[in-house]
């Protein structure tokens, strides 16, 4: 199976070419060569390429730069997803594609299911949204997976965020009343590597829409307060944490409240567990006995 995977250098990206690696030859392309504001390029690279799955790991996730942005967050977010599902469905095979807890307003009380009317609040979650009704209008064999506060080692997050400031700084403020599940982009690119074994076996749910975290939940500053304590552990902590609310850290894009997903028809539809956000962070730094090895992605099958 050949695996066209888009946006090659970016953390959930990676992971994802870890976790496929397994499954067939994975061609990683980043933007030079797959720009998804450019639909010319989409459509030249999908037929030149001619993948058995589509994997859409590209996105313009600069949430406050895309209140200045909207036309090119659009293009990236909303009619890029939207050409290759049309090539995807040309060519009769799946796309997955990722979205996000921004889609939503954040004023429910409890976590959102996939059936929850969406109303962002930003150009990002605009755009997101968008993304997946370009994708859901054509009509195609399509995997959409909403999910939230997206961590990894690489890139840029609020993980290595955190890291860097709880290092350089004597005192930090953390947001303590947005509440969410932090998903690691490795989780991430699990389950989808598990999905596609599913599909393959014919033992896997349907296509749609779904939503996929990490289970638990907490604050921004919850997540900042373990963050730390990895670093205390290894006597690299300077600064303390202080919560504050989100009305006191004001930003360009206003964020959710409530950021929480419910995740049941994923767990229902595709038998699969999901760790717990605690869990999958230990790992993720590797403070687990049996944390997963980083292993080179082989380059002739990384643009």
């Amino acid at each position: 199976m050949k695996i066209l995977i888009t946006g090659s250098a970016g953390q959930l990206s990676r992971e994802l070419q870890l976790a496929l690696a397994g499954e067939g030859k994975v061609l990683a392309l980043g933007h030079k060569l797959l720009d998804l504001a450019e639909p010319a390029q989409i459509r030249r690279q999908v037929r030149l390429l001619r993948p058995d799955l589509i994997v859409n790991a590209a996105a313009y996730t600069a949430v406050d730069s895309a209140q200045g942005d909207r036309e090119r967050a659009f293009a990236v977010n909303a009619t890029g997803p939207g050409v290759l599902a049309e090539e995807a469905a040309a060519l009769g095979v799946p796309l997955i594609h990722y979205s996000t807890d921004y889609v939503f307003d954040g004023s429910k009380a409890d976590p959102y299911r996939e059936e929850d009317l969406p109303a962002p609040l930003s150009v990002y979650g605009a755009s997101k949204l968008a993304g997946e009704q370009a994708i859901q209008a054509v009509g195609g064999d399509h995997l959409i997976l909403r999910t939230s506060w997206v961590y990894s080692l690489h890139g840029r997050n609020f993980l290595l965020t955190m890291q860097r400031l709880l290092q350089e700084r004597d005192a930090l403020s953390v947001v303590d009343d947005e509440i969410g599940a932090p998903t690691w982009a490795g989780t991430i690119a699990q389950v989808t590597a598990e999905i596609v074994r599913k599909r393959r076996s014919g033992s896997g749910g349907a296509g749609g829409l779904y939503h996929l975290t990490a289970s638990g939940e907490t604050s921004w500053y919850g997540f900042a307060c373990h963050i730390a304590q990895h670093l205390q552990n290894q006597g690299r902590l300077r600064a303390r944490i202080e919560p504050i609310l989100s009305a006191d850290y004001p930003t360009a894009a206003q964020r959710p409240l409530n950021s929480r997903l419910n995740c049941a028809r994923l767990q229902h539809d595709w038998q699969i567990s999901l760790p717990h956000w605690e869990t999958a962070l230990q790992q993720c730094l590797g403070d687990m006995p049996h944390a997963r090895e980083e292993h080179a992605v082989p380059a002739a099958q990384s643009v």
